[in-house]
């Protein structure tokens, strides 16, 4: 043996290609198989299927290597909790990550001391979530759960990725993947400066409420109560005009700019009978279309998230403020007070369609049921509201109660039609509105309880906790808004920040060693005797 020798630590040694030996077999093995006369008489759709089952295990062993190649994430300065306490024992531990390629192992090291638990370095590198599933796993989930029922979603990973996520675990990622939506609205998004956008010189809030299937223990006190207090006419059914009282309340919000379109009453009257009068008008479209919903929040909170989602829009006050409404009096009053708050001077437009719908009740207390006659009255007593004549018109139609000698049953469509135009004659007043090419319908708003609420939350047979109803609505808006690509990254470093940076004194994470800083490290022999 020779006198001298040159030695290295063994934990000092380059990183090698070994790491991804493994994925190099697997895709020499994907290639050979492909080459194999049984793949010759494969349709396209099997070779297909065949390389995505088969490519996503090369996937995971690159990945595997990568993590291989990084371990063990040891740090060269001393590891300081956010208490400012050393920790200076270090100990090898192994975790399990579940990724869209499958499960992966992760060896690293962990700092801790009597008393004190240990901190990953390497985790915080890396951005592991605290639990089994990847950041990436959770993303396709709240993705899906969007859309889809939670059944569904389950199935959706299993057959689209190789992660295999239980249900009761995809509803709770679900709701840890939403956590993040009402502080990106109030600092994301304001940081960006939406509101500074040339947008056009209306700016329109509107909202609405739409019911939701719960579980009983997740309803409002009010109505929980009154469903146990309820009595069924019937023992196996509900019977006419019974209501399950399963549903709480959610409120639906948008905020968005639009351009003036002005209109006369009579154009509106046409555009009513688009059959009748050819190809509808062009108009313009709202832009910058914000909308959400909440069953946890009460209305009038989302209310203030909507006056504050217009403020970051309009910062100086220089648009046009509207706001659409249906009549709800408890909408009406939380506007009034909430203006003047922010400083803007709202125009309150009811809308048309509520209004022509009373009017339609009207008709068929004087008109046989589906009379053409019916059409032409209603359509003449709504041109006379259009041109802001709505009291006329109320008193026209208690007169022609009266002078017909209806009696008080025949004549309550009537009497509810008047009532209503005298009620909202001040949000009636459609020719100033259309002469400043306000909208003066809610369709917006309509549509968004529709396909935010409805078309998701009210599947048959549906039945929602709390949580997991508020967590698929904000989901479900962030794409109807067309925010959640940015939402995600706002969430990432949102999570990087409470499992990680605030774990350490000051915030900051020792950054664990790369590869190449332990070939360089290696490279330092010395000469012993």
């Amino acid at each position: 043996m020779p006198a001298t020798a040159l030695i290295t630590s063994p934990a000092a040694r380059p990183a090698t290609p070994s790491a991804y030996l493994a994925a190099h077999e697997k895709f020499e093995q994907l290639i050979t198989r492909l080459r194999a006369p049984q793949s010759q008489a494969m349709t396209h759709s099997e070779l297909e299927q065949l390389i995505e089952t088969e490519g996503r295990e090369v996937l995971r062993h690159l990945l595997q290597a990568h993590l291989d190649e990084r371990t063990p994430g040891a740090v060269t300065h001393t590891v300081r909790d956010a208490a400012g306490a050393a920790h200076t024992h270090q100990r090898s531990q192994t975790r399990e990550l579940e990724s869209i390629f499958g499960s992966v192992r992760l060896t690293r090291t962990g700092y801790g001391g009597r008393g004190l638990s240990s901190l990953h370095p390497l985790d915080a590198a890396l951005n592991l979530p605290p639990e089994r599933y990847s950041h990436t796993v959770r993303h396709r989930a709240a993705e899906l759960a969007a859309v889809q029922s939670f059944d569904e979603v389950v199935a959706a990973l299993t057959a689209q990725t190789g992660a295999h996520v239980p249900k009761r675990q995809v509803e709770q990622l679900v709701s840890r993947a939403a956590r993040d939506f009402d502080a990106f609205y109030a600092v994301e998004r304001a940081a960006t400066l939406r509101e500074a956008r040339a947008t056009s010189a209306i700016l329109v809030i509107t909202s609405d409420g739409k019911g939701v299937p719960m579980c009983k223990a997740d309803l409002r006190a009010a109505t929980r109560q009154a469903a146990a207090t309820r009595t069924s006419r019937l023992a196996h059914r509900r019977s006419k005009g019974e209501k399950p009282g399963a549903k709480r309340l959610s409120t639906v919000a948008a905020v968005y700019t639009i351009a003036p379109f002005v209109r006369t009453p009579d154009q509106i009257i046409r555009e009513l009978r688009p059959a009748a009068d050819g190809l509808p008008v062009a108009r313009p479209r709202p832009e910058d279309k914000r909308v959400w919903a909440s069953v946890e929040h009460p209305p009038e909170q989302v209310l203030w998230q909507a006056f504050e989602e217009a403020a970051r829009r309009d910062p100086k006050r220089e648009k046009r403020w509207c706001a659409l409404v249906d009549g709800n009096r408890f909408q009406l009053d939380l506007l009034k007070v909430a203006a003047p708050d922010y400083g803007v001077e709202l125009t309150v437009v009811l809308d048309l369609i509520h209004v022509s719908e009373y009017l339609w009740q009207a008709a068929w207390a004087l008109h046989e049921e589906g009379a053409a006659a019916a059409e032409q009255w209603v359509s003449e007593r709504l041109l006379e509201i259009l041109r802001g004549h709505s009291s006329r018109v109320a008193a026209g139609l208690r007169r022609s109660a009266t002078l017909r000698r209806l009696s008080d049953k025949a004549r309550a469509p009537l009497d509810k039609c008047a009532a209503y135009l005298l009620k909202y004659r001040d949000y009636l007043r459609y020719d100033e509105y259309l002469a400043a090419g306000l909208p003066i319908a809610t369709g917006v708003i309509e549509g968004a309880c529709r396909y935010l609420v409805k078309d998701r939350m009210e599947v048959t047979g549906a039945r929602w906790r709390l949580s997991g109803a508020e967590a698929v609505l904000r989901l479900r808006s962030l794409r109807a808004s067309g925010d959640f690509a940015e939402y995600w990254e706002f969430h990432l470093a949102r999570e990087y920040a409470r499992e990680h940076a605030s774990r350490y004194d000051t915030g900051e994470v020792p950054l664990p060693q790369t590869p190449a800083d332990r070939q360089r490290k290696g490279a330092h022999l010395r000469v012993v005797k």
